[in-house]
């Protein structure tokens, strides 16, 4: 994807309208029914209910299991349901399919740190800051998790 290559080397501004669009683009399933449960799925992340949350992403990763966003979001409401260990899962998944996802990226780092691994978060925010490096949450994250390592060079 163009776009992506782009990122790296964007100024600020350009850069988060380049992240958004390709979000937007990540975001296309395909199907209308698909399409369906990836927004109750985020919407139901946005009124913070966990559960249904992930009950429509797991019907969307059930049907549409090539859909590297499904597995993001269905991460991001199981690490919220404190289930860390199928969150990474799904982060793993997720990245299998889109590598260059870095909100997934950044979705990981935010799972290990969480757990106690800010070496390994630090790793997964360093790669998210290679794809997208004007991401304001990936630099808070990278500022917070150096200095759980001891404040490392970045």
């Amino acid at each position: 994807m163009e776009m992506l290559q782009k990122l790296p080397e964007a100024e600020p501004k350009e850069a988060r309208r380049l992240a958004r669009e390709i979000e937007h683009e990540w975001s296309k399933t395909g199907s209308p029914a698909m399409d369906l449960l990836l927004k109750r799925g985020r919407e139901a992340l946005e009124a913070g209910d966990s559960r249904a949350a992930i009950e429509h992403l797991t019907a969307l990763t059930d049907h549409a299991p090539e859909f590297a966003e499904g597995w993001h979001l269905r991460a991001i409401a199981l690490a919220n349901s404190e289930r860390y260990g199928p969150a990474i899962e799904d982060l793993s998944r997720a990245l299998a399919l889109n590598p260059h996802n870095f909100n997934a990226m950044y979705s990981l780092g935010s799972v290990l740190d969480e757990v106690g691994y800010p070496d390994l978060a630090q790793e997964a925010f360093l790669r998210a800051a290679s794809i997208h490096p004007h991401s304001e949450d990936v630099t808070k994250a990278l500022e917070r998790v150096a200095r759980e390592v001891g404040g490392a060079d970045l």
